[in-house]
C-alpha cells in the first residue's frame, strides 16, 4: 500500500487529481495499491502505513507549511511537474531546508520516479523491520572508541532499537560449562574448511569454538545482534572473539568487535537492507593519489569469502583469527554514526586486491 497525502490548490478540483496525473499513477499501480488521500483526511491513514506527500499542483506552498506535521520523516515530496507542481515542490523544499531539515524531491521521468519509490519503500520496510530489535553489548566499549558512543535512549526513540548491556561474567560462566567434547566436531569441520592454518593450535581452536557457543547461547535467548568486548576476553579466557563473530555473522546474527556501538548498528542496518552479512573493518592505509583505501580486521563472515586461512589475532598473537580471501568486484562501504545514530557515510567502491601487509589485521582488502 502507498498512501499519497495529496496537496492540491483549491483552484483545482480534488476529483481531478487522478486524471491529471494518470500516467504516473498507472505506472505506480503496477507495484503498489495506491490510495490518494487529501491532506485534510491524513489522520485516517493507518499509523504504520507507507505514506508520502504528493504535490499535485502549484499554489500549495503555504498549505504544506501550515500542515507540516503531516509529512512523514524522512521527508520526500513526490511531484511529476504537472500544474506547476515542481516549482511548488522546490519552494517547499527550500523552506524545509531553511529549518535545518533534510528533504528529497522525487521527480523525473515516470520510470525513474517509480524506481525511486520502490527504493524508498525498501528503506521504509527496513526501518520498520529494525524497530524492536535488541543489540547485546557484551562487556563494554573499548577505551579507544572515544568518538563512537551511542546514547541508548536517543537511539531507542529514533530507531526503536534497544541496546542491552550484558556482563562479561555471563559469557565466562557459559564458556566454562561447555566441554571440548561438545564442540570438537564443529571445530574439526571448521578446520577442514580452511585452506591452511598458519598459526594457532588445536587447543586455541577449541577455546575459540567454546566462546562461539557461549555467545550464541546468549544471542538465542534474547538478542538480534551482538557486539563483544574482545580484548577483555584475552586476559580472562586466553582467546579472542574473532571466530565467534565470524560464525555468528555466517548464521545471520550481526556480530561486531570491540563493543563498537555504532558499527554493530551499521552491521544490523546493512543486514536488514540487503539480507547479507557485512565486514566490519578498520581503515589501515589511505592513498589519496590513487583514491584507494585498505580495510583490515581479524574476523570476517566465512560466507563472504572465497577461501580463508586460520591465523592468530594480529595485535596479541593469541587465539584464532581469520584471513579471508575476498572476491574482487563491486562493494558498498557504509558507516552509521552520531550519538543518536542520525548520521551516515556511504560510497560505492571496487575491491581490487587482497593485501598481505604484516603490520595490519589478518583479513585485508584494497578498495578503490
Amino acid at each position: 500500500n502507498l498512501y499519497l497525502i495529496t496537496f492540491q490548490s483549491s483552484l483545482n478540483r480534488i476529483e481531478s487529481v487522478y486524471d491529471c496525473h494518470k500516467d504516473l499513477f498507472v505506472e505506480i499501480e503496477k507495484f503498489f495499491t495506491l490510495h490518494l488521500v487529501p491532506y485534510t483526511e491524513a489522520a485516517s491513514i493507518p499509523a504504520d502505513a507507507y505514506r508520502m506527500a504528493f504535490i499535485a499542483s502549484g499554489g500549495v506552498e503555504k498549505m504544506v507549511t501550515q500542515h507540516f506535521e503531516l509529512l512523514p520523516y524522512p521527508i520526500h515530496l513526490l511531484t511529476d511537474g504537472q500544474q506547476n507542481s515542481l516549482a511548488a515542490s522546490l519552494e517547499i523544499a527550500t523552506w524545509i531546508r531553511s529549518k535545518g531539515m533534510k528533504v528529497h524531491i522525487i521527480h523525473g521521468t515516470i520510470p525513474n520516479m517509480v524506481k525511486q519509490l520502490i527504493d524508498h519503500h525498501k528503506a521504509f520496510a527496513a526501518q520498520r523491520e529494525v524497530r524492536g530489535k535488541r543489540i547485546g553489548v557484551v562487556g563494554y566499549s573499548s577505551p579507544w572508541l572515544v568518538a563512537s558512543n551511542v546514547d541508548y535512549l536517543l537511539a531507542r526513540r529514533r530507531w526503536g532499537i534497544e541496546f542491552i548491556d550484558i556482563p562479561m561474567e555471563e559469557v565466562y560462566c557459559l564458556f566454562y560449562q561447555i566441554k571440548d567434547d561438545d564442540i570438537g566436531y564443529e571445530a574439526s569441520v571448521f578446520a577442514n574448511r580452511a585452506i591452511a592454518c598458519r598459526e594457532g593450535t588445536p587447543e586455541d581452536l577449541l577455546k575459540a569454538m567454546r566462546l562461539y557457543q557461549a555467545v550464541k547461547i546468549i544471542c538465542e535467548k534474547k538478542l538480534d545482534a551482538v557486539t563483544l568486548s574482545c580484548f577483555s576476553l584475552i586476559e580472562k579466557l586466553g582467546t579472542t572473539g574473532c571466530l565467534a563473530l565470524a560464525l555468528l555473522n555466517d548464521e545471520g546474527i550481526p556480530a561486531g568487535c570491540e563493543g563498537d556501538l555504532q558499527s554493530i548498528f551499521t552491521l544490523l542496518i546493512a543486514k536488514t537492507l540487503t539480507g547479507q552479512a557485512g565486514f566490519m573493518a578498520n581503515p589501515a592505509f589511505i592513498n589519496d593519489d590513487l583514491n584507494e583505501i585498505v580495510m583490515a580486521h581479524c574476523t570476517i563472515a566465512t560466507k563472504m569469502v572465497d577461501q580463508f586461512i586460520i591465523r592468530n589475532h594480529f595485535e596479541t598473537e593469541t587465539g584464532i583469527a581469520i584471513q579471508g580471501i575476498l572476491h574482487p568486484g563491486g562493494i558498498t562501504m557504509i558507516k552509521c554514526a552520531g550519538e543518536c545514530l542520525d548520521e551516515y557515510f556511504v560510497s560505492t567502491g571496487q575491491l581490487i586486491e587482497n593485501t598481505t601487509y604484516i603490520n595490519a589485521c589478518r583479513t585485508q582488502a584494497r578498495i578503490k
